[in-house]
């Protein structure tokens, strides 16, 4: 499917939606959508500056954002406002559903970073997924995301995600 027309870029409201609530909405560019990924880009969303300590989000980051139909990931290439990669931000989440112009992506607690150079990978939020229930609520679910969290490691263990986001 094309992404965009003729008056330009398609826009496409993200809304990552968290415990039945939505936790942010922000618009970004639509750039493909092949039926089972879709691809955006925004520029970072939060408000002012958010340091994780092994990596900060700041005002000018851009993120491409690539979710998947059939996958129960998200992986955001993060780079600066200068086009430096910074790395990619990946989060645990029930496969995406689009409705027109919306995006919806459920959070599931469970996230992923990757250093630019490959040698910071580290499972983040682990704790707040054993907390949220979602193993007994929908074990099913707590046990595909679980899996997705395993998958997205190795893959960046092994090197980078450029095969997954070709």
């Amino acid at each position: 499917m094309s992404a965009n027309s003729a008056d330009g870029p398609a826009r496409l409201d993200v809304v990552l939606v968290k415990a039945g609530r939505t936790k942010i909405r922000y618009a970004g560019e639509l750039l493909s959508d092949d039926g089972t990924r879709v691809a955006v880009r925004a520029p970072w969303a939060g408000s002012g500056v958010r340091d994780f300590g092994f990596v900060r989000f700041e005002p000018g980051d851009v993120f491409t954002e690539y979710y998947w139909r059939d996958r129960w990931y998200a992986v955001k290439e993060v780079r600066s406002a200068t086009g430096a990669l910074k790395g990619w931000y990946c989060d645990i989440t029930r496969p995406v559903e689009r409705s027109g112009s919306e995006l919806v992506v459920e959070d599931l607690d469970l996230d992923l970073w990757r250093s630019a150079d490959g040698t910071d990978v580290r499972r983040l939020d682990e704790d707040e997924f054993a907390e949220s229930g979602l193993a007994e609520s929908d074990p099913e679910a707590a046990s595909a995301a679980l899996a997705a969290l395993d998958e997205l490691e190795s893959l960046a263990r092994r090197g980078d995600f450029a095969a997954l986001l070709a």
